[in-house]
């Protein structure tokens, strides 16, 4: 439900090849890639290590060698502990090969160990789950943090990127533009949560999805508490909210 149309996965390289993000346990998608591939599979290399996205890694590169390229799973939570990276990958280190260059972005919020990659020869960005095409990401604390989040999409405005592909959706132009709806999407979200908090004084997060998220079909509300709590941790962190023992309020 979450996917949109699935998780994509892209190949890099004609003689030797970095498959990114292999997606889920499916060995049919598994087998897919490998004969999709004309020359040698050389690393998998993941985004982060949600469910839909690292844990076909571990199986494509038993099956072909492949260095396994990446950042550790956080504990707990709905991460892929089965993903050991060979190659740990932090902010600005690059895989670097014969036919194209991946630099590593850190870029905490939807998961604190997610990377984006620049292709550094075409200057596009290969988002994962930081940047989805069709709609926005669930913020989950605690591993999941809104004011990481902003912070990193703010970032890549410093890039000057040329197109954005995403982990899920079709690729997406004009960079720029697209970050900036999204934070200005999410900024929109914490005015209707502040104007809440304002008019109802303490509130359970539960009270409030349904004024926040109005706009929201009620079968993603599960998922939509989630970046609600998300926006509350945010304001919290700034010293505008606190969870008092029976909801949440706005500090004076």
């Amino acid at each position: 439900m979450m996917t949109g149309p699935g998780t994509n996965t892209y190949l890099f390289g004609e003689k030797q090849v970095a498959v990114l993000d292999p997606g889920p346990l499916m060995p049919e998608h598994v087998q897919a890639i490998q004969l999709a591939v004309a020359g040698t599979i050389r690393w998998v290399v993941v985004t982060h290590t949600h469910p839909d996205h690292s844990p076909a890694a571990a199986i494509l590169a038993a099956a072909t060698g492949a260095e396994l390229v990446g950042q550790p799973p956080p504990f707990g939570g709905s991460q892929d502990q089965s993903f050991f990276p060979e190659r740990v990958l932090n902010d600005c280190d690059r895989l670097a090969t014969d036919e194209f260059t991946l630099r590593a972005v850190h870029t905490p919020g939807h998961a604190s160990n997610h990377l984006c990659y620049l292709h550094e020869e075409l200057n596009w960005l290969f988002t994962g789950d930081h940047i989805m095409g069709g709609s926005t990401v669930v913020i989950d604390p605690p591993d999941g943090n809104m004011n990481q989040y902003l912070a990193s999409l703010r970032r890549l405005k410093e890039l000057g990127l040329q197109k954005i592909a995403p982990g899920h959706g079709a690729v997406l132009d004009d960079p720029e533009a697209v970050v900036d709806r999204i934070i200005d999407h999410r900024l929109q979200r914490e005015a209707k949560l502040i104007d809440a908090l304002d008019a109802g004084g303490v509130a359970t997060a539960e009270k409030l999805l349904v004024r926040v998220y109005d706009d929201v079909d009620r079968q993603l509300h599960p998922v939509a508490l989630r970046s609600l709590l998300a926006h509350l941790i945010k304001l919290q962190e700034e010293g505008r909210a606190h969870d008092t023992q029976d909801g949440w309020a706005l500090s004076k």
